[in-house]
């Protein structure tokens, strides 16, 4: 991608999914593929203009300016406990909208950017070809998997990016990350 190239899912049509199929959007971190439903897609960027946030975890890349917007950028590969992604030609920030918390003011959506290595392309899984996610075994954790899918014989992590983007989260491991007391006040 060249540094005006944006891909903006919405406006693209996609060939229409039968009943209970679905449409995913397949990426690359450290060589696993890995796919988001397509319906949570808002566009992909190509990566930079990141500004740093002092004081952040690891995982939280920094914001960048997206049309007025300030967003919120999220490393995947350091949200899954690994180490930050190193940034290629091919790395790209997929922005998602996230549903809010009950408990929010807002109430609303809110974009949320991820890093990814590489974007792959948008595949329809039949619901059919959707396993339960593993109980153990996986390299990331079990709850930030809402299935696995078979795509020409081999399995795709579908991801559930509520769990993964979730703010309340990602606020408390800031939380616990910063303030070590703040530690002991949640598990007691």
């Amino acid at each position: 991608m060249n540094p005006s190239t944006e891909l903006t899912l919405a406006s693209t049509p996609l060939p229409a999914a039968t009943q209970g199929d679905a449409q995913y959007l397949t990426f690359l971190i450290k060589g696993e593929m890995f796919a988001i439903n397509i319906l949570g897609v808002k566009e992909i960027i190509e990566y930079g203009n990141i500004t740093p946030i002092p004081l952040m975890p690891d995982f939280i890349r920094g914001v960048i300016n997206l049309r007025g917007a300030v967003v919120s950028v999220v490393d995947l590969n350091a949200r899954f406990g690994n180490a930050a992604s190193t940034v290629t030609r091919r790395s790209c920030i997929v922005i998602i909208e996230t549903q809010g918390q009950e408990g929010d003011q807002e109430g609303g959506s809110q974009d949320i950017g991820v890093v990814v290595d590489a974007v792959s392309e948008v595949l329809t899984i039949p619901r059919q070809e959707i396993e339960p996610p593993p109980s153990f075994g996986a390299r990331i954790r079990a709850d930030f998997i809402s299935g696995m899918g078979k795509v020409n014989g081999k399995f795709v992590i579908l991801l559930n990016t509520q769990k993964v983007l979730s703010i309340d989260e990602m606020a408390l491991l800031h939380e616990i990350t910063h303030h070590p007391d703040a530690a002991i006040a949640v598990t007691q």
